[in-house]
């Protein structure tokens, strides 16, 4: 990483160790590390017998590591928590944290394709650079529905129709290559007004489809849940609509669908208990950090 240049500014910070309640001698994952900035908050309250493992599939973590023995980076995506741990010689652990946001360096690194602010970059957009599939292939494949769906799912585009169509009558002409080319497809469908918004929707759709975001929060919530202690924390910090929603259902009834279960007497069968009202930014965090203003803060307590 270049010098000078900030990774990521970890959101909700504070109120996110607060409600880790961290205890010295506990054992804690950040399956979202980053530039390492919650991590490095939890080491702070750390003693001697506490342990820490941060989760990241993209290597460029990597160099962010911390220099402490009590500290492991594991170089995997969050959802396989589960194995990863056990093969550490885990059988629970105190706490778990996921930011699921993304960090500064992937929209500020121009060969990643994450921004249309760089219009020459790569229409790349994985998380892995191990992955099969980018975005300039799922924008050059997708049939016209596929395309809708993911623009009206995870980009929440009330134009999304509109846009697929222009997207698959631009790749008709030529291949969509670079983040310039999908903007120029997409601008002509777009409100003026809210360009940033909404090209910035188009980019988070495709970004969630190429990552697969959505399956793996709901694969990662029911491990992690498996490897919480009873009394542990879970702790989500989202910045969608629809990874909010799966995590305050998963929260409230133990499943994304938020369907409650009950046993044979009537008694709810729910795996954790939420803790207070979701957290959201104050007005200096969001002056300070502007990227965290979409930023909700849910904490929970296994039963």
């Amino acid at each position: 990483m270049e010098a000078g240049i900030v990774y990521h500014i970890p959101a909700l910070k504070d109120e996110t160790m607060a409600g880790l309640s961290i205890q010295p001698d506990g054992t804690y994952v950040d399956v979202t590390f980053g530039g390492g900035g919650h991590s490095r908050a939890i080491m702070e309250h750390l003693g001697e017998g506490g342990r820490l493992y941060g989760f990241d599939q993209d290597l460029d973590a990597y160099a962010n590591r911390i220099d402490d023995p009590r500290f492991t980076f594991v170089h995997g995506n969050f959802r396989f928590i589960e194995n990863f741990l056990r093969y550490y010689g885990e059988e629970s652990v105190d706490g778990i944290l996921a930011d699921l946001g993304v960090s500064f360096h992937h929209f500020d690194d121009s060969r990643r394709g994450f921004s249309f602010r760089y219009e020459d970059a790569p229409l790349d957009m994985r998380m892995s650079q191990t992955a099969e599939t980018d975005a300039r292939e799922i924008v050059n494949s997708y049939s016209e529905d596929d395309l809708g769906r993911i623009l009206r799912l995870y980009g929440d585009l009330p134009s999304a129709r509109r846009i697929a169509r222009a997207i698959v009558a631009a790749r008709s002409k030529a291949q969509i290559i670079t983040a310039g080319d999908l903007t120029a497809a997409v601008r002509p469908t777009i409100n003026p007004r809210q360009e940033k918004k909404e090209l910035s929707q188009v980019f988070q759709a495709f970004r969630m489809e190429v990552n697969h975001e959505v399956d793996a929060l709901s694969e990662f919530l029911q491990h992690a849940v498996k490897m919480l202690r009873s009394g542990g924390r879970l702790a989500v910090i989202t910045y969608h609509s629809i990874e909010d929603r799966m995590v305050k259902n998963f929260m409230r009834s133990g499943n994304i669908e938020g369907r409650i279960e009950t046993d044979f007497y009537g008694r709810t069968n729910t795996p954790l208990r939420a803790l207070g009202k979701p957290i959201t930014p104050s007005a200096e965090e969001v002056e300070r950090n502007p990227r965290s203003r979409s930023a909700k803060l849910r904490i929970a307590e296994k039963n």
